[in-house]
């Protein structure tokens, strides 16, 4: 196997970094608030911050599996995953807020640990997923990072009208 060329080694510690600030900000635009704000829909028919940090939880879950597929199997199948059918997301929301942001935080961790672990090899990892014919690790990580960072807008854009947001 080559050895991983350094623009692809600065490329996954890229991405790892970016997960990592993208926890940070959804710890920080949740952070001060009540349960009852958490879970408000400032937008009417749109996730609340609750709710948001739950997605963005469910969606790091269902990543990391399909990765730990990838990495264990040759060319597993990737299914599409769709949030109105997740039972796992509805049942998770009935935890406190905090307690959501908190279990999301420790998960974030252990999965940047396992990504600052792969070797190479294991970015390029394949698997087979129905819209994407090039769809290894690295992609799965960036198209991961690129999703929650449109949630962490949603996120600031729905704690802006609840007050001053932490620094």
């Amino acid at each position: 196997m080559p050895a991983q060329t350094p623009s692809a080694k600065y490329a996954h510690a890229r991405l790892i970094e970016r997960l990592r600030n993208q926890a940070a900000d959804i710890e920080r635009l949740a952070a001060g608030l009540s349960e009852e704000a958490l879970a408000t829909r400032i937008v009417p028919g749109k996730w609340s911050l609750k709710e948001l940090v739950c997605h963005i939880w469910r969606v790091q879950e269902v990543f990391e599996s399909r990765i730990e597929a990838m990495l264990t199997q040759d060319s597993p199948p990737v299914a599409r995953y769709s949030p109105e059918t997740d039972t796992e997301f509805e049942e998770r929301l009935r935890s406190p807020a905090q307690e959501l942001v908190e279990g999301f935080l420790t998960e974030r961790e252990q999965f940047l640990t396992l990504l600052g672990s792969l070797s190479a090899a294991d970015w390029r990892r394949h698997g087979t997923h129905p819209e994407f014919a090039h769809y290894d690790v690295h992609f799965q990580v960036e198209y991961m990072a690129h999703h929650e960072a449109h949630h962490v807008y949603q996120m600031f854009q729905r704690r802006a009208p609840l007050g001053r947001i932490p620094h």
